[in-house]
């Protein structure tokens, strides 16, 4: 099952090492099938509420994979210069299979 990376980024400092980031988060992802799924405000449209900041959402093949890729030591050897660089919350949360009903969770 589908597993997603989703960071809620604030208070960007974009700078040389942000920029630095950007250069080499891709390379860290490669070797477990990580792909891009939002980047950055992606032109929000807020139905309810204020929200600030922005939304990067990353998929991976599995939970595995998606672990896996943050531990690396190619993903934490830059994950500094992110974390220096802004606030922000970071989750893994998994998809849900094809034919999902909200009243799924109920059973």
């Amino acid at each position: 099952m589908t597993t997603y990376a989703i960071a809620h980024l604030r208070n960007v400092a974009f700078g040389p090492e942000i920029i630095a980031y950007l250069e080499g988060i891709d390379v860290t992802m490669a070797p477990y099938g990580g792909a891009f799924v939002l980047h950055g405000d992606g032109n929000k449209h807020v139905l309810e509420g204020a929200f600030a900041g922005d939304i990067i959402m990353l998929s991976f093949p599995d939970r595995k994979a998606a672990e896996d890729w943050y531990a690396s030591p190619a993903y934490q050897d830059i994950l500094p210069l992110r974390t220096r660089n802004s606030d922000g919350d970071v989750l893994l949360i998994d998809g849900v299979e094809s034919g999902h009903k909200a009243t799924d969770i109920l059973d």
